[in-house]
């Protein structure tokens, strides 16, 4: 098996940047390692800059892992981060899928690269443990200051957590957490597929739909089943936003469809009478047509 490449992304967001990516590059081929500086080309974000930096990241680490052929992009996230990300989520009022945390081997997070997946092999290591390690070994590090801007959602939790800690909510005990909702969401995946199994006939070109059924399911049941067909005929690999989602299983339940709704790509509507699998009622989901752009004569 070939080494593992390493790739550095410069965001471009603080001017050392480009020689502290130079810094990580010698670092690697040192150590007889083949590496790669990803750089953004365009302008700087400077609004939402968290979330823009994160989608530029993955984007350049797509592009590359795509040209390469590669199946999987590893990164570093730690046991801190899980905490963290599960904080951030419980403030959101997130459910049992985004407090169950990021998972070990997941999905990669631009959806326009189905392909690839996204692997987190240090999840069970804190900072502290893989900083004591490199120390041991003579090798340095690059703190990057952004990551102690309180500016930052994150950075505002990571400086709250000595608090949390002297309560019992350390990290460690936050991700015994996520373990828990994990199991629980693989107990509800496994339950929904049998809803999906239920309620949907799949057909060219879409999925056809039994609202009753889903009516009939537990609403939890029913919502991740319904969420599992947008994904399946969008190709998406994520779910759609929780709010537009139960508003369109509250158009179910309530026969409030009308002609029909789009969502998550899909377009979900009264099925033709010929594909009326489960009577009259039977709804066709399939994937939203692309919007013609007006012709200008």
């Amino acid at each position: 098996m070939p080494p593992p490449l390493v790739l550095c992304v410069d965001h471009g967001l603080r001017p050392e940047s480009k020689e502290e990516a130079k810094k990580v590059l010698s670092w690697a081929r040192a150590a007889g390692l083949d590496a790669h500086i990803l750089s953004h080309k365009g302008a700087a974000p400077v609004s939402d800059i968290e979330a823009a930096a994160r989608s530029i990241r993955y984007r350049l680490l797509g592009d590359f892992a795509r040209k390469k052929h590669l199946k999987a992009i590893y990164v570093a996230h730690t046991e801190d981060d899980q905490a963290e990300t599960f904080l951030l989520r419980l403030a959101r009022g997130s459910g049992v899928d985004g407090l169950s945390g990021m998972r070990a081997l997941a999905p990669f997070p631009e959806p326009d690269f189905a392909e690839l997946r996204l692997a987190r092999p240090l999840l069970t290591f804190s900072r502290a443990v893989l900083r004591e390690h490199l120390a041991a070994a003579g090798q340095s590090w690059i703190d990057d200051p952004m990551n102690a801007d309180p500016r930052f959602a994150r950075v505002r939790v990571r400086q709250a957590m000595p608090g949390l800690a002297a309560l019992g909510l350390t990290p460690a005990r936050l991700v015994e957490v996520c373990a828990h909702l994990g199991r629980a969401r693989a107990a509800l995946e496994l339950a929904a597929e049998a809803v999906v199994a239920r309620a949907c006939r799949s057909q060219e070109g879409g999925v056809l739909l039994d609202p009753v059924a889903l009516k009939e399911a537990p609403p939890e049941l029913a919502l991740r089943a319904l969420a599992g067909v947008l994904m399946l005929v969008s190709g998406n690999p994520y779910r759609p936003r929780f709010e537009r989602l139960q508003a369109l299983f509250s158009a179910l339940v309530e026969d409030a469809l009308g002609g029909g709704r789009t969502l998550h790509g899909c377009r979900i509507a009264p099925a033709p009478r010929r594909k009326q699998a489960f009577g009259s009622t039977t709804l066709l989901v399939e994937r939203e047509k692309p919007r013609r752009s007006p012709t200008i004569s």
